[in-house]
């Protein structure tokens, strides 16, 4: 089953779905700010666009390039800056 997700007044959206590798969601981000909280690790990559990502524990926005990723553990929240609409790809473990 597809799970269909929306956030922020719809300015996120994401398709979702648990497969034999893993549980996913795929999704786009309007410009903006963003403040996420994780209940498992989230493996999250950019697949267009630009953001900058305020990692947990850390107080400067860092910029990941287009096919880049990046890992935050469970029960943390981390912050994006989203410069442009963009597009991602997120995997839980």
């Amino acid at each position: 089953m597809i799970a269909v997700n929306q956030y922020f007044d719809g300015k996120v959206a994401s398709l979702g779905l648990s497969n034999s590798f893993g549980k996913f969601t795929i999704g786009v981000m309007a410009a903006g700010e963003y403040e996420f909280n994780t209940s498992s690790v989230e493996i999250m990559t950019l697949v267009s666009g630009k953001w900058f990502i305020q990692l947990p524990g850390s107080t400067d926005y860092m910029p990941y390039p287009e096919g880049s990723s990046f890992e935050v553990g469970a029960n943390l929240t981390f912050k994006l800056k989203v410069l442009e609409d963009c597009g991602y790809l997120c995997q839980y473990k």
